[in-house]
């Protein structure tokens, strides 16, 4: 009996051990992330390095073939290049423009609560296949910024029929889903202290000199997360270029994640696919260490670095 009582005890301290209840919470993203994430990644790993596809049951190892193959592939380096263009035009433009947003709506207002549920709603949606197709209609040759052009006097544009147009239409697109930075740049604006504009204005600084001595130094480890975070999902966008130019014309909209894409699914070359995705992942952490090394030079500290 004593020695059941013992072991009772133990099994109940571990039960209501925080360690325990820890680990059960954890449980369900542990098993996800292993599932779909980590055994995926080692597998593609795998795979990089063999000639596979979806049809076969085998896969033939044959070593570096493929990276080398992907060097000499023309369409790799323009979906790169195109992808990098994508990137660095849409990043800044949506970041800036969720700062303008949260910086207005981070003022005194009775709808403010109603203004940020709006705004947000664009990056609940923004990635669907339904808005990818709404925003192709619009800017079709009968869609709608043409007729706006063609009512006032000025010439339509043929925006998906023109390779150095084409692209900009996505980028629009991207900077169209501004809603998740906005709430964390207006969460990061409510913990500015009000006693350092109090302190500006005092001593005459205007106000878009408050914003620049102020707003954005205090602002800058925000800016640095928001940064990295919009910039990963750049790299990966996909439904976008698919849905609305499928890549074209000529390649011109061929974004990086929709080429591995092509060749995982419609060429059906898994192991160049995979291949792919492993340089996407190198080029993505050389970028994000990038503006980790830069961001010495411009985050702020309240050290005062």
């Amino acid at each position: 009996m004593k020695g059941a009582a013992i072991k009772n005890g133990r099994m109940r301290s571990l039960i209501y051990n925080d360690n325990t209840v820890g680990h059960i919470f954890a449980l369900p993203f542990i098993f996800g992330f292993i599932s779909f994430s980590l055994i995926p990644i080692v597998f593609s790993f795998y795979y990089s390095f063999t000639d596979y596809s979806l049809g076969t049951k085998t896969a033939e190892w044959i070593g570096f073939v493929n990276f080398v193959n992907i060097f000499k592939d023309e369409v790799f380096f323009k979906s790169l290049l195109k992808t990098l263009q994508y990137v660095v035009v849409s990043v800044p433009l949506k970041l800036s423009f969720s700062l303008m947003i949260a910086f207005l709506l981070t003022r005194k207002s009775k709808l403010v609560t109603l203004y940020r549920s709006l705004y947000y709603i664009p990056s609940l949606v923004g990635g669907s296949v339904a808005v990818a197709l709404v925003w192709k209609q619009l800017f079709a040759r009968r869609g709608l910024f043409n007729t706006v052009l063609d009512n006032i006097g000025l010439p339509t544009i043929n925006w998906f029929g023109d390779q150095n147009l084409a692209i900009y239409p996505l980028i629009l697109l991207s900077v169209w889903q501004f809603g998740s930075s906005m709430i964390i740049f207006a969460a990061g604006l409510k913990e500015i202290p009000t006693t350092y504009y109090e302190a500006a204005k005092i001593d005459g600084a205007k106000g878009y000199q408050s914003f620049f001595r102020i707003t954005l130094p205090c602002l800058s480890p925000i800016i640095q997360y928001n940064l990295v975070m919009q910039t990963i999902a750049a790299f990966m966008s996909f439904t976008q270029a698919l849905i609305i130019t499928g890549g074209g014309p000529n390649n011109s909209t061929m974004l990086y994640g929709l080429y591995v894409y092509n060749q995982a699914f419609k060429y059906n070359n898994m192991g160049y696919a995979s291949a792919m995705s492993w340089i996407m992942l190198i080029v993505m952490s050389l970028v994000t260490m990038v503006i980790f090394k830069s961001s010495k030079l411009w985050v702020f500290s309240e050290s005062g670095d």
